[in-house]
C-alpha cells in the first residue's frame, strides 16, 4: 500500500489533501508544530499524527511527502534553506524521496478533471463551500477541497465522488494557482493583499490575469468588482454575475449581401430569488457565482436553487458557535484583510442592532498589518467594542517585525476608536474577553475574528 506522509497537517487545505489520499486508500502519516481540535478531529477519523516535527516520524518506505509552506519559520532564508530548517522535509531530500507542496499536490489531483477553481481575495472559501453542497450528490456528481469545514459535508473540508468535476479554493498566494488549469474560474473579487509577496495592485492582478489565460472554458467575475474589469478576458469566454442576472457573449453568423460576418450578441440570464439561510449581503454575492457555476454545469435550475438556499454557513464564516456562561452570543469568523472586516462586521451589526458588538481580532501577519494600517484604522466601525489580540507571525521578515508593534498599531488605533483594548498575548485577551463577559450578561455578541489561532479560545468560553 502506497504512503504518504505529510508535514503541516493543522494547515485546513493540507488537512483536506490528507483526507482525499486516506479516500482513496493511501497509508497516510503526518506532523504539526502544535496540537489543536482540528488534529484532534483527523485522529477521530483513524489518522495517526505526530505532534512537533522529528526525523524519526518519517518512514524510510514513504513514496510522498507534502508539506504545508506554513512550516517555513525562517523567511529571511533562501527558500531551500527555509524547507531544509525541517528536519522531516530534510530526510526526505537526503533520501531522494518525492516532495511536493501543497499547491503542487494538489494540482496532481485536480488537473486531470475538469477543475472548478474558485479565487479572489475574499470570499472564496464561502463561494467554494457552496459549489461543493451544490455538486455533492447531484446529478453531475463532484468532488470539493475546500478552505473551511462545512458542517452539510460531515463537517469537513473535503468531499469526494467518482466524478469528472472538482471544485477547489485557490489561493492566489505567491501564485500558486497558477499550477491548476481549470475549466472554469471563479473570481469573487480581487484587492490587493499579501504584500509581503505582491509589489503593488498591479503586479497583484497580473496574478489574476494569468489564470484567467490558463483557464480553458469560463471565466466567472463579479459585476460590483472594479478590479475585476481590468483583465482581459476573452468576450465568449467571460461571464460577469449580478444582481440582474449572469450577462455573457455568444458568437453567430449574419448573412449580408451575400457575406457571412461573425457577430457577438450579448445574452442576460435571470437569476432567480433566493432566500438564504445565511443572511449576509455578501453572502448573496457568492451564491450567485455558485448559482453560475451549476448553470455552466447543467444543474437544473430548481436543483441548484434548493441546494443553495439550504446551505447553512461553514466554519468561521460568522460562524455563531454558542452562547458564554453569560448568555452571550459567541461567533467566530476567519477574515483578517480590513476590506473583509467592515462588511463582515457591519452585516451582524445590521442583523443584531440591539446587541453590543464586542470584536476581539487578531491581526494575520506583520507585513499585512504594516502595509494595511490605513485600512485597518478605519475598518472597525461597526464594533462598540475592541480588544486586540497580538499579531500573528506567519512567514514575516524581522523588518516588518521591528516596525509594527503592538504599541504602533493600538495608537493607530484610538485616533478613531479611543474604546480599544490592547489584548497582548492569547492568554492576557482570553481574560479580557472574560472581564467583558461578565461585565455584560445577555446583552452581547463577542466575535473571535482573525485568521491565526484567535478561535481557539471559543473553547475556553463555552
Amino acid at each position: 500500500m502506497a504512503h504518504v506522509h505529510i508535514i503541516g497537517i493543522w494547515g485546513i487545505w493540507v488537512s483536506a489533501v490528507a483526507r482525499y489520499y486516506s479516500s482513496i486508500g493511501w497509508t497516510v502519516s503526518w506532523s504539526d508544530w502544535a496540537d489543536s481540535e482540528l488534529i484532534h478531529t483527523l485522529q477521530s477519523e483513524g489518522m495517526n499524527i505526530f505532534i512537533h516535527h522529528d526525523r524519526s516520524h518519517l518512514p524510510d518506505d514513504t513514496e510522498l511527502v507534502i508539506y504545508s509552506e506554513a512550516i517555513v519559520t525562517k523567511p529571511d532564508l533562501p527558500k531551500e534553506e527555509q524547507l531544509l530548517a525541517n528536519p522531516e522535509l530534510k530526510k526526505a531530500m537526503e533520501l531522494g524521496i518525492r516532495n511536493l507542496s501543497y499547491p503542487e499536490a494538489l494540482a496532481e489531483i485536480v488537473n486531470s478533471k475538469k477543475c472548478i477553481a474558485i479565487t479572489g481575495s475574499h470570499g472564496k472559501s464561502t463561494t467554494t463551500s457552496m459549489a461543493a453542497w451544490m455538486l455533492a450528490w447531484s446529478p453531475v456528481w463532484g468532488s470539493a477541497i475546500i478552505g473551511t469545514q462545512v458542517p452539510q459535508l460531515g463537517n469537513s473540508n473535503f468531499h469526494y465522488e467518482d466524478s469528472p468535476y472538482i471544485a477547489i479554493e485557490a489561493c492566489e498566494y505567491k501564485r500558486s494557482f497558477l499550477r491548476y488549469f481549470p475549466f472554469i474560474t471563479v473570481i469573487t473579487n480581487i484587492d490587493l493583499d499579501h504584500l509581503d509577496y505582491y509589489k503593488n495592485l498591479e503586479d497583484y492582478i497580473s496574478a489574476f490575469q494569468s489564470i484567467v489565460d490558463q483557464t480553458s472554458g469560463y471565466i466567472l467575475v463579479s459585476e460590483w468588482d472594479v478590479n475585476a474589469w481590468k483583465l482581459r478576458i476573452d468576450p465568449l469566454k467571460r461571464m460577469v454575475v449580478g444582481k440582474n442576472g449572469i450577462r455573457y457573449s455568444r458568437a453567430g453568423e449574419l448573412n449580408e449581401d451575400g457575406k457571412i460576418h461573425s457577430i457577438i450578441e450579448e445574452v442576460i440570464l435571470p437569476i432567480p430569488i433566493m432566500n438564504l439561510l445565511v443572511p449576509w449581503d455578501h453572502i448573496l454575492q457568492d451564491a450567485y457565482l455558485a448559482y453560475a457555476v451549476g448553470r455552466l454545469v447543467w444543474l437544473d435550475e430548481k436543483w441548484i436553487c434548493q441546494k443553495l438556499e439550504s446551505y447553512s454557513g461553514a466554519w468561521r464564516r460568522s460562524e455563531v458557535v454558542w452562547v458564554t456562561e453569560n448568555g452571550n452570543m459567541l461567533m467566530s469568523d476567519y477574515g483578517h484583510h480590513p476590506n473583509e472586516l467592515k462588511p463582515t462586521l457591519a452585516a451582524i451589526k445590521k442583523k443584531y442592532p440591539e446587541k453590543h458588538l464586542c470584536v476581539v481580532f487578531q491581526p494575520h501577519q506583520y507585513s499585512r498589518t504594516r502595509e494595511l494600517l490605513p485600512e485597518f484604522s478605519t475598518a472597525f466601525d461597526s464594533a462598540d467594542s475592541l480588544i486586540i489580540s497580538d499579531i500573528y507571525f506567519s512567514r514575516d521578515k524581522k523588518e516588518d517585525v521591528d516596525w509594527m508593534n503592538m504599541e504602533r498599531l493600538i495608537k493607530t488605533l484610538q485616533v478613531r476608536y479611543p474604546f480599544v483594548i490592547d489584548g497582548e498575548w492569547l492568554q492576557k485577551t482570553l481574560e479580557k474577553i472574560e472581564k467583558f463577559d461578565q461585565e455584560h450578561p445577555w446583552n452581547a455578541i463577542i466575535l473571535l475574528q482573525g485568521a491565526g489561532n484567535i478561535d481557539e479560545l471559543r473553547y475556553n468560553l463555552l
